[in-house]
C-alpha cells in the first residue's frame, strides 16, 4: 500500500514566531495564518507533523515533559482558532555540546540530520517523495532534501542568520526547491501542486 504524503513543518519561525529559548506557554505566538495553512494542508490530505530541534532541553532550561506541554498548549491555541490540529510533534532534544551530559549526543534526529522525518515516516507510513518539509533555516531544508522530500524554505527572519551549531557539514549545493515569505504561501506553492 502506497503511504500518505505529508507536510513536515519546522516549529520556530514557521509555525509559531521565533521566541528566544521557548520553555514558558506564555511565550507562544501563533503566527495569524497557521490555523488556516494547518488546516488546508489536512483538507488536502496530508499529514501535518512538526519536527524540531530543541536545545532548551540540552541546556537545562527546560525538560522534555515541558515541551509536551508547550505542544499541547500549541494544539489548543491551533483547535481554539479554528479547529485545525497538528498531527505529531517530534522533538529532538540533543545537542553536541549540551549542558547536559546525557543529551550531549551526536543523534541522528538532530536536523540536518533526517532522523525525526525518518521516524515520522515509519510510524505513520509517509511516502517521503510525495511530501514536504518547510523550513526557516537551511538545516532544515537539508534535513528534507535528505529524506527525500520537496523542500520549501520560508523567509520569515532565521534564514538571514548563520547556521545552527551542528556535527554535519554544510553542503552548499543542497538548495530548496522553493523559497516563500511564509507558511501561508508555502501553503499555496504545495497545494498549487508544487
Amino acid at each position: 500500500m502506497m503511504g500518505k504524503a505529508a507536510v513536515f513543518l519546522d516549529r520556530d519561525g514557521v509555525l509559531i514566531e521565533e521566541p528566544h529559548l521557548l520553555a514558558d506557554v506564555a511565550q507562544i505566538r501563533l503566527f495569524d495564518y497557521s490555523p488556516l495553512a494547518i488546516e488546508a494542508l489536512r483538507r488536502a490530505g496530508f499529514y501535518v507533523i512538526v519536527v524540531t530541534n530543541q536545545t532548551v532541553i540540552a541546556r537545562g532550561l527546560a525538560t522534555e515533559e515541558d515541551m509536551s506541554r508547550l505542544h499541547d498548549a500549541i494544539q489548543q491555541l491551533l483547535h481554539t482558532a479554528n479547529g485545525s490540529q497538528i498531527d505529531a510533534f517530534y522533538v529532538c532534544p540533543h545537542h553536541p555540546y549540551a549542558t547536559l551530559v546525557n543529551y550531549r549526543i551526536d543523534c541522528a534526529c538532530r536536523k540536518p540530520k533526517p532522523g525525526m522525518l525518518l521516524q515520522a515516516a515509519h510510524d505513520y507510513n509517509i511516502d517521503l517523495h510525495k511530501s514536504y518539509m518547510i523550513g526557516d533555516r537551511i538545516t532544515d531544508i537539508i534535513a528534507g532534501a535528505r529524506a527525500g522530500c520537496k523542500t520549501i524554505l520560508v523567509e520569515t527572519g532565521a534564514h538571514l542568520e548563520k547556521p545552527i551549531e551542528t556535527t554535519e557539514p554544510i553542503d552548499p549545493r543542497i538548495r530548496p526547491d522553493f523559497v516563500c515569505q511564509d507558511l501561508s504561501q508555502a501553503v499555496e506553492v504545495i497545494l498549487e501542486g508544487a
